[in-house]
């Protein structure tokens, strides 16, 4: 056994394993460290920040997914701004202004909150004027239900029973839909999606606002929790894949790289089908690990173009219609990389039969037609996450972060939550598991 954790049953509950070093990992050890508690993070990759990491290549920072964090994100930006000296300059900060390039424009109006969006449905360009009150009828209309609906549905359902505009859908309703709950519109969970309606376009001006990462997203947040964590006692092991957890009397066992570490508490805070797999020596985790073996999944590609350092979008951020790209990024605005365009790709659809060489050429004809002629491109690089997201589908049981195994918890987007799979979502779950940690017994058993 190696002394990496606790040795039996006299130790102190202090020392709390958190097995994955994602946002949700990440988000648990800094809250632990908050209360002076140690914890050890053991991650598999090199790099920490899980399905929100960065990637090396062609001497460039890239990250293997564009996550946009918005204003609403309070739990995120709070723990940001707790452990990244320069998050000030980190995120930069945009007003509310959705454009799906030559089609639809939605801004925010200069006003107080719903007025703000209120007045921007109505003004939006690209959608006929019936379509624009129907649309901010259908924001009064949950406002007036509490944001709480009668019962699930698709989301396209919903849309369908408020009378909402083709145009306002295909433009507004339906990209936000995919931005959100990385989920088809047609099978996505409408209660879900109201709930991000509900903390995003209906609260304040500043909860409505977008913004996007000025570095990448593993020095973001990862990075300077691992700092962080590490200042105040605590470890974070990379290249550490937990093989199994296993009760062993009062602690629990963590196996890693062929070793043995006790601990008083475990936060497992994998992706789901990583956890599955971790937890299937843990017989009281098998409700659990039955709801995440029903879970689809959906994948995010993200293809990176580099072009010659002029080369630049006519926003940081742009939506697309008409082809397979949906949201074109200009890293050279963002965040300094000049002649970076960055193109994703949200759900299941036919590029996933292309080749990686040939959905780069798609997307560099897409740019064409729809920003002119381009010069070829220097490199490209397309990363594929199969699994990015749980599919966020209608009446979608997940499983609750305190589990029947006393001092064990599951962390991560996918769990109990109002939320999708976002960054916020995982990083509240970290946040709700740490903090029982910090109010349990030490025991095991009931």
């Amino acid at each position: 056994m190696r002394a990496g954790g606790i040795k039996g049953e006299g130790t102190s509950r202090m020392n709390v394993a958190v097995i994955g070093g994602g946002y949700a990992g990440m988000a648990a050890a800094v809250t632990l460290a908050q209360h002076g508690m140690a914890a050890t993070v053991f991650e598999a990759a090199p790099q920490l920040g899980g399905r929100a990491r960065r990637i090396a290549y062609n001497d460039a920072a890239l990250d293997n997914g564009l996550h946009i964090l918005i204003g609403a994100y309070r739990e995120t930006l709070r723990l940001i701004e707790l452990v990244n000296p320069d998050a000030g300059h980190a995120l930069l900060r945009l007003p509310l202004d959705w454009q799906i390039h030559g089609h639809f424009r939605l801004r925010a109006a200069p006003l107080p909150a719903p007025l703000h969006l209120a007045l921007g449905l109505l003004s939006a360009r690209g959608a006929g004027l019936n379509e624009r009150i129907a649309a901010a009828a259908f924001m009064r209309a949950l406002r007036r239900i509490n944001f709480r609906l009668p019962q699930d549905m698709p989301v396209s359902e919903l849309l369908r029973q408020h009378r909402q505009g083709a145009t306002i859908t295909r433009r507004l309703w339906h990209p936000l839909c995919i931005a959100a709950l990385n989920t088809p519109p047609d099978v996505a969970s409408a209660q879900v999606f109201v709930n991000v309606l509900r903390d995003s376009l209906n609260a304040s001006r500043a909860d409505s606002e977008i913004m996007l990462s000025r570095v990448d997203l593993s020095a973001l947040f990862p990075d300077p929790a691992a700092d962080y964590v590490r200042s105040r006692g605590g470890r974070v092991l990379t290249g550490h894949m937990v093989d199994a957890v296993a009760r062993n009397g009062e602690s629990l066992e963590v196996q890693a790289r062929g070793e043995k570490f006790h601990f008083a508490h475990v936060v497992c805070a994998l992706p789901p089908h990583r956890a599955a797999r971790v937890i299937a020596g843990l017989p009281l985790l098998g409700e659990a690990a039955a709801l995440v073996e029903r879970f689809r999944y959906q994948p995010i590609y993200t293809i990176y173009l580099q072009y010659p350092g002029r080369v630049a979008l006519p926003a940081p951020m742009l939506g697309m219609a008409g082809g397979l790209a949906q949201w074109v990024f200009d890293r050279g605005a963002i965040c300094d990389q000049n002649g970076l365009i960055a193109a994703v790709i949200s759900t299941e659809g036919p590029h996933q039969d292309l080749t990686q060489d040939e959905l780069a050429q798609r997307i560099h004809t897409e740019l064409e037609q729809h920003f002119g002629p381009l010069p070829a491109p220097l490199w490209q690089r397309v990363i594929a996450e199969k699994r990015a997201t749980f599919a966020c589908a209608v009446n979608l049981q997940r499983p609750a972060q305190r589990t029947p195994l006393k001092n064990f918890h599951l962390a991560g987007d996918y769990t109990e939550g109002p939320y999708p799979a976002t960054l916020e979502a995982a990083v509240r779950s970290g946040i709700s598991c740490a903090q029982r940690v910090i109010a349990s017994p030490r025991s095991l058993s009931d």
